[in-house]
């Protein structure tokens, strides 16, 4: 990849920024789609800032996202979430991100996440990763032992029965469990600040945009067997900032 296509995607990311800040904290109306997820005039006006960039800029290439749908189409394909953590976004807690990633023949290349709020942004590119915020460094931290762990989920709620008691084997191994963050939670395991997330029912544009951020910070994501993720993935994602740890985690999960 080179700055061109990134340069697009911080411009998309620009682009859906402006949208989500006219309706942060103004109590948006809220329509139930029908997978029982919730969403608002934000994430369809932001998806569409989204795709006037990307469309201009890069008419070529294949669209995919949460709200219009899409196909990939040819060798690059752009995968969208204007909102990823709307639940977050309607209650008004700054831990909802976009989500932009560009695959390569199915396989992401190219990462953004970008939390418009407080103005943190995660840039992955050619297996480089830049972040920008006041707070925090790029780069995923080694542990000693999977006790040491962080561990991270946006709710228990996503797992049915068996995942649940994989999940809770894997909590019973690390150090301690926080719930909540959404796709803010992978960035913050770029900057160290998390070891491990496992989740299930995730969609391409909830995880495309993450493999290149957390990859280019010195982590890891796989499915939860360990294997790559691909389109036709089941939804499972376990994420580590530590990819030594694959082995330690696999096992807790039995």
């Amino acid at each position: 990849m080179s700055d061109g296509y990134a340069a697009v995607a911080a411009a998309a990311a620009d682009a859906a920024g402006a949208v989500i800040g006219r309706y942060f904290r103004a109590l948006p109306d809220v329509v139930t789609k029908s997978d029982d997820s919730p969403v608002t005039l934000a994430d369809q006006g932001a998806e569409a800032a989204i795709r006037a960039v990307l469309a201009e800029r890069t008419p070529e290439f294949g669209i995919i996202g949460e709200e219009m749908g899409g196909v990939a189409s040819g060798r690059f394909t752009w995968v969208v979430d204007p909102i990823d953590g709307t639940r977050a976004f309607i209650t008004g807690r700054p831990i909802f991100a976009t989500l932009i990633a560009l695959l390569d023949e199915g396989v992401p290349v190219l990462g953004l996440i970008d939390q418009p709020i407080t103005g943190e942004r995660w840039l992955a590119d050619a297996g480089v990763l830049r972040f920008t915020g006041r707070h925090g460094r790029a780069g995923c931290r080694s542990l000693a032992a999977l006790a040491d762990a962080e561990l991270s989920c946006t709710a228990p709620e996503m797992f049915n029965p068996a995942q649940h008691a994989k999940f809770g084997r894997l909590a019973a191994a690390c150090r301690r469990v926080t719930y909540g963050g959404d796709a803010y939670a992978y960035g913050l395991l770029a900057l160290g600040q998390i070891d491990v997330i496992a989740e299930a029912g995730l969609k391409p544009w909830d995880w495309a945009a993450i493999v290149p951020v957390i990859e280019a910070a010195g982590g890891s994501v796989t499915d939860w067997q360990g294997r790559r993720l691909t389109l036709d993935s089941v939804g499972e994602v376990l994420a580590l900032g530590d990819a030594a740890m694959l082995a330690g985690v696999l096992g807790a999960l039995g």
